[in-house]
């Protein structure tokens, strides 16, 4: 599948510094090198690319936003939205697991661990070196927490896992695992914990590998526990606070999946305007007719819109600020907006949108995710909602 390099750069809100030129032309030409002659291969077989992660690692982008000091490359959250995009909009695959890897597994244990734990874990992390997952959804528990059944039992100097988390990114390969466990069933939500479980701890395996209808390249798994044993050390933060850290996660990771449905979907308008200017009927280019147009018009305000609200959210995540209402906001507009895009880059397309020999059948079969993952887009209109009515209606 080839990939455009050109693509509509007016659709930058924000003037980009040289720098993020830099690694924008950077990952461009990396995707177009490494991945895009892949992409096919990759989802036919659904075959994890361990190789090019690796050499994402290399390039800094399995710690974008971690410190220089932890091996990071100490980048903004505006330069990992760029990132993401720039990955996304070739391979979704590729941009959920450095998505899953930097803002969930990895952040959890920046944003909570302590300094040894800091220390231990983010220098390999960012990398490259080790893989991060992150273990919150169980067979029985997606959007309410509060049900997980996995528990983590404190015995002397240890802790023992029990129970299984399901749709796990990276699962498979992941030689560090934040999991989400149960300390004390009486607290609800405040009764949850966590703790980084690494690759190869007794007890511990992936199970099930999903057969999924889209981003086929990204590992999603099953975890399995049974009598896992952990030192006491690898509790992350406070004992029944790992609920309340993972919505702090969750708030940078709902900007990166916001990232993530621009990339798709910024992909799949590239590939429809170069197939509209291409396909002649009735003697003339389809892209003359005025109800293609419009199509294209209407996609292009979507994700131009998406991606202002997506790097509000990020340029608030930079400044500090609280960004729950704003990640909320970027992921579900963005989301929404980028499955309605590839739909229409499917229809655009016509008959040929339906043959995987075309990517707009896979822009399509990717996107889908981005309305489920990380919260449903229900859930974020939950998010919202709440937020909204905790302040005066008037307030900007």
């Amino acid at each position: 599948m080839a990939v455009a390099l050109e693509t509509i750069e007016s659709l930058y809100p924000f003037v980009l510094t040289e720098e993020q030129e830099q690694l924008r032309h950077a990952i461009r030409e990396f995707a177009a090198r490494e991945i895009a002659p892949n992409v096919l291969a990759w989802d036919e077989a659904s075959e994890f690319p361990l190789a090019a992660v690796k050499k994402l690692g290399a390039m800094g982008l399995l710690g974008v936003i971690f410190p220089a000091e932890y091996g990071g490359a100490g980048l903004s959250y505006v330069d990992y939205v760029l990132a993401i995009e720039e990955l996304s909009a070739v391979d979704g695959s590729i941009g959920i697991t450095v998505a899953a890897h930097n803002s969930l597994g990895s952040n959890h244990i920046f944003l909570a661990g302590n300094e040894e734990q800091r220390r231990k874990y983010i220098p390999r992390l960012a990398s490259g070196e080790w893989l991060a997952a992150w273990g919150l959804t169980e067979p029985g528990s997606g959007s309410d927490a509060s049900s997980a059944r996995t528990t983590a039992v404190r015995k002397g100097d240890r802790y023992i896992l029990n129970g299984a988390k399901t749709f796990i990114t990276n699962g498979h390969y992941a030689d560090a695992t934040v999991v989400i466990a149960v300390t004390d069933k009486s607290k609800g939500t405040h009764g949850l914990s966590a703790f980084v479980v690494e690759k190869g701890t007794k007890g511990f395996r992936p199970g099930k590998k999903e057969n999924k209808l889209g981003l086929r390249a990204s590992d999603t798994s099953e975890l399995i526990f049974e009598d896992c044993e952990i030192p006491a050390e690898n509790l992350l933060g406070v004992e029944g606070e790992g609920f309340i850290d993972a919505m702090r996660v969750l708030d940078g990771g709902r900007i990166s999946i916001a990232a993530l449905s621009l990339g798709i979907g910024r992909g799949a308008l590239d590939a429809a305007l170069k197939y509209v200017k291409e396909r002649r009927q009735f003697g003339k280019a389809i892209a003359e007719f005025q109800g293609i147009q419009w199509k294209l018009a209407d996609m292009a305000t979507e994700l131009d819109a998406a991606r202002l609200l997506t790097q509000r959210a990020a340029v608030l995540k930079d400044a500090g600020r609280k960004v729950t209402r704003e990640s909320a906001m970027a992921k579900l507009f963005a989301s929404e907006a980028a499955v309605h895009i590839c739909n229409e880059a499917v229809q655009l397309f016509g008959g040929y949108g339906f043959i995987k020999d075309y990517p707009a059948e896979k822009f399509y079969r990717d996107v889908k995710l981005c309305t489920i993952g990380e919260g449903t887009s229900e859930i974020q209109r939950m998010v919202i909602a709440r937020e909204i009515l905790k302040v005066s209606p008037s307030r900007g």
